[in-house]
């Protein structure tokens, strides 16, 4: 059979030997060796040559896997500083009160993992005091994103901190009563605590990826230098399945993000059971991380492994190491010294024989207790290593064991994850291991007590001092007192009100004028930041290149093959735009960095993120979700939106439903705008809520969800009178009458009400000429600018009933007294202008693009899904048909018509 990785002749003819006989000789040397000292001592002695020749700067492939032992050797390990001592006895209460936490929440039913923070104690204890920076120095400090399911130990920690007390605890996953903890980080829930959530698993890494960046960005641009924050990501080694996880790995070693550390919590457990049970996953995280440029720090062995290598003096244990699959040592982990000895060391007569040197309790405490990320001079120094790395960012792999501390029961038990809580038996052995002054008195009732050293304590203060030191607490997420933004000109949004006489112009070409304007603003023009997705000419963003530039940390090493025209493709080392390349959620992730810089890093900025609109909410409502609960303000913009508008594209990027999971998200101020000057009011609004002076009860963290549209349409001037701007913003107003519009209807002509969102409003203004010239009917058009708006509010009205509170819906008060039925049409499924039926007095029926989309032109696709102005129009005479006011045969009549 043929070497798959054998060098084929093609590969040599292109690999010219400039010394063949020199070439002969290293190979025959390897083949001395393979044959006279086997191939295990060949493997080793090219591994050193190709470690030497990579440190020596010599142009090779990347060894991407290096042996299963710790990337620090010993005697390189710098001095821990700080009183050992004493955080062992902080840990070790911090153990404790997270096992009691849950195991008191389990009595309600409450649930709570415990096995995750047993693990990964260390890595966080080591650096709370060693090496994570508080705001209370700068303002922005280190940025955290702990492992959601440890969220157990970072509340105890902050007990014993006296940031929480015995109630908080007590409320642990139970908020509704107020004093609650809940259960993961979630800063919405928890603001001064919490900075990023992070439980839907894979959002983390990459949030803290586009974090790194997005603070090289403030720092490139001028807007704050915060070249001495850090960003550290805890991560469980099951979680790195996700594809999340690793989708932005090469952008965080193309950009040199050496302020970036992902710390890998490899207990080698996932949910279920092993995360690789046939295979290691450390040597698989490395091979990844080493191949997309990261630099991979291991610490896997702890100090009682230091004999065992000593001992090796032909390399077996670390051959054996390597060979032996994930779910095999987690075996070892619960079975005796006799097992170890038979089935690790019984393998290899070398082993046989250094087996022979070590007593039962030392293999007990190597294979069941000692891993590198459970002793702190081991954490601190990969830590050290880390954060001392330049030119790129570094990944720590730190075994440990699931469960670590908790007791045979828990440790390495594939169910560990579902255990929720430990017996009194249980916890009497825990207090033991760990030495804590807890009497077998304060058990009352069965009840696990909570233990504290006391507030004037050794630890507490040690604890306190060493924070003091690094800046104040963490994690900490500050809402500082930021100065409202200075509302910009007047005149940027006015511009839009008188239309655009008979030029053709699409919302998506208004957004894009209007931001033009705004980011020319001298106070607030700065802190714009466009967000595309690779789609820039697409959306007609392509005159921004030249004037803001494209954010590179390298700047333009090249000629653009553009440069001799006016709008050329320009980067700059403090480019404004961020030009993402193909990722959705890599482009979700800058704007949830940037949305919440106000409180990260006390600067306001504003992003706008504007992507097809089929590729956002349907790809990326998790990150949505997540943007949400981080508390962030800016404008989702979803271009080329609608089922109908952007012609000949097809099923999967023909969006019908956008808006319905908008609605879905709290945080979402969900708009359809159909005309330039509606889409200048939304911003205008926006501005005003998030980062201007909101009004009373109205909740400045929220996000603007603006569909857009490629159709080109001649934009009419914003009508006259009081209140359109309140009706844009709420969601409806009338935008003409029939009389209005110049129909002149008969006096008895029967009425309608059409009520049409974004692109639609087009056809049903079409719709309304029809139905006057051709039937004799009386049509009143109004934009429903957003209708998920309108449904919030009349659920607010329903909710205040219940509270004995007089409040009648805007929707309803804005159609009171509008005369005859009301027909509602949107370029999306019916679903979308259905939201508000029940709160319509009037006879309601809707039109919309249910089903999938379909490549065809507008007008085809239009009556395909019937939406086009002829079938509002048959749909009209039905409705008003039913209710006596046309003739029955009308609606025959017009499907003949129209061909319907």
């Amino acid at each position: 059979m043929t070497d798959p990785y054998a060098i084929q002749p093609s590969e040599l003819d292109q690999l010219p030997d400039r010394d063949p006989e020199e070439t002969a000789e290293w190979q025959a040397s390897l083949d001395a060796v393979t044959k006279a000292a086997g191939p295990h001592r060949a493997a080793y002695l090219m591994r050193r040559t190709l470690e030497r020749a990579e440190g020596n700067g010599v142009a090779l492939p990347k060894l991407l896997e290096t042996d299963y032992v710790n990337t620090i050797p010993t005697a390189a390990e710098p001095s821990a500083p700080g009183d050992e001592a004493l955080e062992r006895r902080i840990t070790a209460w911090n153990r404790w009160n997270a096992a009691a936490m849950v195991t008191r929440g389990a009595k309600h039913g409450v649930g709570g993992h415990i096995a995750t923070f047993a693990s990964a104690a260390w890595l966080y204890e080591t650096g709370f005091n060693h090496f994570f920076k508080g705001k209370e120095a700068d303002g922005s400090g280190d940025q955290l994103y702990i492992q959601g399911h440890a969220s157990p130990g970072i509340y105890a920690r902050a007990f014993l901190d006296g940031r929480l007390t015995e109630a908080h605890l007590d409320n642990f996953r139970q908020e509704a009563g107020g004093n609650g903890l809940p259960s993961y980080p979630h800063p919405r829930r928890l603001p001064w605590l919490w900075e990023f959530p992070t439980v839907s698993m894979g959002l983390g890494p990459l949030s803290a990826i586009y974090q790194a960046r997005f603070n090289r960005y403030l720092t490139a641009r001028g807007i704050k230098d915060v070249s001495e924050s850090h960003v550290w990501a805890f991560l469980g080694d099951g979680e790195m399945d996700e594809p999340e996880s690793t989708a932005a790995l090469a952008l965080a070693s193309r950009e040199g993000l050496d302020n970036l550390t992902f710390v890998i919590n490899c207990n080698l457990q996932r949910l279920d059971g092993p995360v690789r049970a046939n295979f290691k996953i450390v040597q698989e995280l490395e091979a990844q991380f080493r191949g997309a440029g990261w630099n991979v720090i291991k610490s896997l062995w702890g100090n009682a492994w230091d004999e065992l290598f000593q001992l090796d003096t032909t390399g077996a244990l670390v051959r054996r190491l390597r060979e032996v699959p994930d779910a095999q040592v987690q075996t070892y982990q619960t079975r005796g010294a006799a097992y170890i000895r038979e089935d690790f060391f019984g393998t290899d007569p070398a082993l046989v024989e250094l087996a022979k040197l070590l007593s039962d309790d030392k293999i007990l405490e190597c294979f069941h207790l000692s891993r590198g990320g459970h002793e702190a001079n081991k954490v601190y120094a990969a830590y050290k290593a880390a954060v001392e790395h330049k030119g790129g960012p570094t990944v720590i792999l730190a075994q440990t064991v699931k469960g670590h501390t908790l007791g045979e029961g828990f440790a390495s038990k594939n169910a560990n994850h579902q255990m929720k809580k430990l017996s009194t038996d249980e916890f009497k052995q825990m207090r033991d291991l760990l030495e804590l002054p807890i009497k077998d008195s304060d058990f009352i009732d069965g009840v696990v007590p909570y233990g504290h050293p006391g507030a004037d304590s050794p630890e507490v203060r040690y604890l306190q001092e060493r924070r003091a030191a690094l800046g104040g607490p963490a994690p900490a997420r500050r809402t500082h007192a930021l100065a409202p933004l200075p509302s910009a000109s007047e005149k940027a949004f006015a511009s839009f009100d008188k239309g655009s006489g008979s030029q053709n112009v699409a919302t998506t070409m208004a957004f894009v004028r209007l931001v033009k304007d705004l980011v020319r603003d001298k106070e607030t023009g700065k802190r714009w930041v466009p967000i595309v997705p690779d789609e820039a000419r697409t959306f007609g963003m392509e005159s921004l290149f030249p004037s803001l530039g494209i954010y590179s940390p390298k700047g333009q090493t090249y000629e653009p093959v553009d440069r001799d025209q006016l709008m050329y493709y320009k980067e700059a080392k403090n480019g404004q735009i961020l030009n993402e390349g193909i990722t959705e959620a890599g482009s979700m992730a800058d704007f949830i960095a940037a949305s919440t810089s106000y409180a990260t890093h006390g600067e306001a900025m504003i992003p706008f993120y504007i992507f097809y609109s089929m590729f956002g909410w349907q790809r990326t409502a998790d990150q949505m979700w997540q943007l949400g609960d981080q508390l962030g303000r800016g404008f989702l913009v979803g271009a080329t939106a609608g089922r109908t508008t952007l012609t000949g594209e097809g099923l999967q990027h023909a969006d019908g439903h956008s808006p319905v999971i908008a609605a879905t998200n709290p945080a979402a101020l969900s708009y359809d705008p159909a005309f330039a000057y509606e889409v200048a009011a939304i911003v205008k609004d926006g501005l005003r809520r998030m980062y201007g002076e909101a009004a009373p009860g109205e909740d400045s963290n929220v996000f603007y969800y603006l569909t857009v549209y490629n159709e080109p349409i001649p934009q009419p001037a914003k009508p006259a009178g009081l209140g359109i701007d309140e009706g844009i913003v709420k969601g409806l107003y009338r935008f003409n009458t029939a009389e209005s519009a110049g129909l002149s209807p008969a006096a008895n002509a029967a009425r309608i009400q059409l009520l049409g969102s974004g692109t639609a409003i087009h056809w049903a203004l079409k719709a309304q000429q029809l139905l006057a010239e051709e039937w004799g009917v009386a049509a009143d058009v109004w934009s429903a600018t957003s209708w998920t708006e309108l449904r919030r509010d009349a659920l607010d009205a329903d909710a205040a009933l219940l509270r004995g509170e007089e409040r009648v819906p805007y929707v309803r008060q804005a159609l009171q007294g509008a005369e005859g039925p009301v027909l509602a049409v949107s370029d999306y499924m019916r679903q979308v202008p259905d939201q508000i039926a029940q709160w319509v007095e009037q006879d309601w029926s809707s039109l919309g693009a249910d089903g999938f989309g379909l490549s065809d032109t507008r007008d085809a696709a239009r009556r395909y899904f019937g939406v086009d102005a002829e079938s509002i129009v048959v749909a009209a005479l039905a409705q008003l048909a039913r209710r006596g006011e046309v003739k029955a045969t009308a609606v025959k009549e017009a499907r003949e018509r129209y061909g319907l």
